[in-house]
């Protein structure tokens, strides 16, 4: 029987919130609240099992008497403070956001930022043909999974994921500065050379798809990938006495990719290589 830790209570915290009072429990993020609160923050390189990196900043939020905006994910919940998340100059700036970063990368499989772009009257292609763009053909360089930098947004998920904050591989890193910084692999070397081992942690983070399993990247090379048409069945692994629940993602009566539930107090989202990526056994006729 598996243990989970309740932890201590802890205190409520007071505060305004686009001018109505909530409490959030003491240490939770500006962000915990709203979406306590029910309102929609659009997020990219926030976690739910990682420690936020700050970087794509597109969930910004006005607190009063700051002098810059803060970004809701990172952003503790104070006694007192009095938080605007739809002022104009929140809206603009996550507007803004949208448009560099949806005119300089491949977002076409990243979740719901067609509707934000839409919802925040973003317009990527007002910095025109010219507009820097992150062009690069797909590494396929293993039968697990693809990297497609063209859709990356260097938020850094993927080498906390790999790094210190779950797997402690190191497998990849931030190479370069400025429009030349990269996520890359040691010496940018294939992955079957690096340190990597196939855990997959990494994609289960990766908010745009620039990290996918690679059944997902042949089935939309093919024009057959449906996830409306995916059903979704968790149950436990049964490779070893460990217990990770997997969930396993079934189109057409095939097994498409695995992951795991975050909430799940075994795995926190994480899998080795084997309940990653060892399921074909499952659905072999022979």
């Amino acid at each position: 029987m598996t243990t989970v830790p309740l932890g201590l209570p802890r205190r409520l915290v007071e505060f305004t919130l686009d001018g109505e009072t909530v409490r959030a429990p003491e240490g939770a993020t500006v962000l915990d609240a709203c979406r306590a609160a029910g309102k929609d923050i659009p997020t990219l390189c926030e976690g739910d099992t990682l420690t936020p990196k700050n970087a794509c900043r597109v969930c910004v939020v006005e607190v009063e008497g700051a002098r810059t905006l803060a970004p809701a994910c990172s952003r503790l919940a104070e006694p007192g403070m009095s938080v605007r998340t739809d002022s104009e100059r929140a809206r603009h700036s996550r507007k803004l956001v949208l448009e560099l970063l949806a005119s300089s990368v491949d977002m076409s499989t990243t979740p719901r930022v067609a509707g934000w772009i839409e919802e925040y009257g973003a317009e990527p292609g007002r910095f025109g043909e010219d507009a820097a763009r992150v062009e690069e053909d797909p590494r396929v360089d293993n039968e697990l999974y693809v990297r497609d930098y063209s859709k990356c947004i260097l938020c850094y998920k993927c080498v906390d994921a790999c790094g210190e904050q779950w797997q402690n591989t190191f497998a990849i890193a931030v190479a370069g500065r400025g429009f030349d910084a990269r996520i890359s692999t040691e010496h940018g070397a294939p992955l079957t050379e690096s340190a990597c081992v196939y855990c997959g942690n990494c994609i289960e983070v990766c908010p745009t798809g620039a990290l996918s399993f690679k059944s997902e990247f042949d089935m939309r090379a093919a024009g057959t990938w449906d996830e409306s048409a995916q059903t979704e069945t968790t149950t436990v692994c049964a490779y070893c006495g460990v217990g990770c629940n997997v969930t396993l993602h079934v189109q057409d009566n095939e097994i498409v990719k695995v992951t795991s539930p975050h909430d799940n107090p075994v795995t926190h989202g994480n899998l080795c290589i084997k309940g990653r990526f060892g399921f074909t056994h499952v659905q072999n006729r022979d």
